[in-house]
């Protein structure tokens, strides 16, 4: 069975044959990258919108001057880093390490703010697609009206194609009379 089929449904096995070894390699190289990146803090990533997302860490205990959020290019990075206090701890349950946790962003995505409350981070995300990006309509003309607006839109286009024919036709009947002579 393909250890794609919870991610892509059940019928995505009838239009890709023969890619099973292919699955089977992805399937191994995820849980030989993904096991040992650290599960601290824990991170919910919700969409918010048709263009908007929401990063959430659960950052029990940190203040907004032990957290530290820097971009570069398309890597998000938080960074937390903790003071431990040396009290007398009968039992510490409450998860109190520095941390690193690291998203890739898409190029069209942009943070847009992060607020700390309650001991969640909470990171606003942003895709802004670019005009050139957006779906577009096409007209559709009748096929004389674009040619006579092609036409009438590159009429100097069209003088200089015929005044290069004329010039062409010109060097054809001098090479033409060289000939005959």
């Amino acid at each position: 069975m393909n250890p794609f089929t919870h991610l892509l449904g059940k019928d995505f096995d009838k239009f890709y044959v023969g890619f099973d070894e292919h699955f089977s390699q992805l399937a191994k190289m995820h849980s030989e990258l993904t096991k040992d990146i650290p599960n601290y803090p824990p991170f919910n990533i919700k969409k918010t919108g048709d263009t908007t997302y929401t990063i959430e860490l659960a950052v029990a205990g940190f203040g907004k001057q032990d957290i530290d959020i820097e971009i570069d290019g398309g890597l998000l990075t938080i960074k937390g880093s903790n003071e431990i206090e040396k009290d007398n701890y009968i039992h510490r349950g409450i998860a109190n390490r520095d941390f690193t946790r690291s998203f890739i962003l898409n190029d069209e995505v942009k943070v847009r703010n992060a607020e700390l409350f309650n001991g969640m981070l909470k990171i606003i995300l942003e895709r802004i697609i670019p005009e050139h990006n957006k779906p577009k309509k096409v007209v559709i003309n009748d096929e004389a009206d674009t040619v006579s607006a092609y036409a009438a839109g590159n009429k100097q286009l069209l003088q200089e194609e015929g005044a290069l024919g004329m010039v062409q036709n010109q060097k054809n009947k001098e090479a033409d009379k060289l000939r005959f002579w």
